[in-house]
């Protein structure tokens, strides 16, 4: 008598996860750590050694901050949650827990609890803003339907946070959606940051 086969277990295609960073601070960040770097080493090597302490000291303490404003900040989504990466946490909110993004000033994100936090991956741009409605004003009804030019533009910023809010919007009540943010602080950037402070605080003090 013939066993029935098994059936192949089927899986859901898992969607890729989006990242939104700021290639302008990446790339001014970058800069920075590259003059330090250079300065630092020309202090080291040319200086005497209170100097190359110094010089030590101050890389510590500037270049985690310099990695953190700029190379750090980054927010990823996918359609179970929202990870926000700033320059001294990382903030992981589930679809469930956001209410709201909005940005005036500044991106942000707000939590069913009232938390409001930063998303300083996603710079505004009031110069982009404005770019990008004097553009869709001077294309309204100035092109035919489905004419790509037609389509009003918006500022990145602006686009990357229509994205979020549909992501939100679609994927809030999936089980694998639900649960409470956390937060987790970056002591990776914070602890150099604090040695190097200290460091430059002992050499001042002694001479």
């Amino acid at each position: 008598m013939k066993t029935p086969e098994s059936q192949p277990s089927v899986t859901q295609p898992v969607a890729a996860e989006r990242a939104y960073r700021s290639p302008a601070g990446i790339a001014g960040g970058v800069l920075l750590l590259v003059m330090g770097a250079w300065l630092g080493f020309d202090a080291v090597v040319n200086g005497d050694a209170r100097t190359a302490w110094l010089a030590v000291a101050g890389l510590l303490f500037v270049a985690p901050l310099v990695v953190a404003f700029t190379v750090r900040p980054a927010v990823y989504a996918n359609e179970d949650r929202l990870r926000v990466r700033n320059p001294f946490r990382v903030i992981t909110l589930p679809w469930a827990s956001v209410a709201d993004v909005r940005a005036s000033y500044s991106s942000e994100v707000f939590t069913e609890g009232g938390d409001k936090y930063q998303l300083w991956a996603i710079p505004v741009s009031m110069r982009a803003r404005k770019k990008a409605n004097r553009a869709a004003g001077g294309r309204k009804g100035g092109g035919l339907k489905g004419d790509a030019d037609s389509v009003p533009r918006r500022a990145a910023g602006d686009q990357s946070l229509d994205e979020i809010r549909e992501l939100a919007r679609d994927h809030a009540d999936k089980p694998s959606a639900q649960g409470e943010p956390s937060i987790r602080w970056a002591y990776e950037i914070v602890a150099p940051v604090v040695v190097g402070a200290v460091l430059m605080a002992v050499l001042i003090v002694i001479g």
